[in-house]
């Protein structure tokens, strides 16, 4: 898993970030998109960290003898979900390229073939829309 470490420096640029941006100044679109960038990192580190203390919380009521037939059910439950939550927090922390933000431009022309070639730029060009669309582009 990811040091604590890096998690708290995240958190704490974070924190700045907001700061920063309370305050404005010449260079606050820069501060918005980093801010942008971490938001959903933060987002992550914090469900997990939630997920981590339930556990604990789980854990410590399985010495009260009245909450322990309620912790026994509820610990399995957390503990299947902390992998899907470490893994989601390791998909986020992973670097972003920087040609993601930048917009693409596909050109498509038809070929030497005649109306073959513009018929079948026709049919890639709508393949590449309805892929875009079911992406979500």
């Amino acid at each position: 898993m990811v040091p604590e470490a890096r998690l708290i420096q995240i958190i704490q640029r974070f924190q700045y970030l907001e700061a920063a941006m309370a305050v404005g100044g010449a260079d606050i679109a820069k501060l918005a998109r980093e801010y942008s960038e971490l938001k959903p990192v933060v987002d992550q580190i914090d469900a997990w960290r939630r997920l981590n203390d339930d556990i604990a919380e789980a854990k410590a009521m399985l010495a009260d003898p009245d909450m322990k037939a309620l912790a026994e059910e509820e610990l399995p439950e957390l503990r299947a979900r902390l992998p899907e939550a470490e893994h989601a927090l390791q998909v986020a922390l992973l670097p972003k390229d920087e040609a993601d933000a930048r917009p693409a431009i596909l050109e498509i022309r038809p070929g030497t073939g005649g109306d073959e070639a513009a018929l079948f730029a026709g049919d890639l060009l709508r393949m590449y829309q309805r892929y875009a669309e079911a992406r979500g582009w």
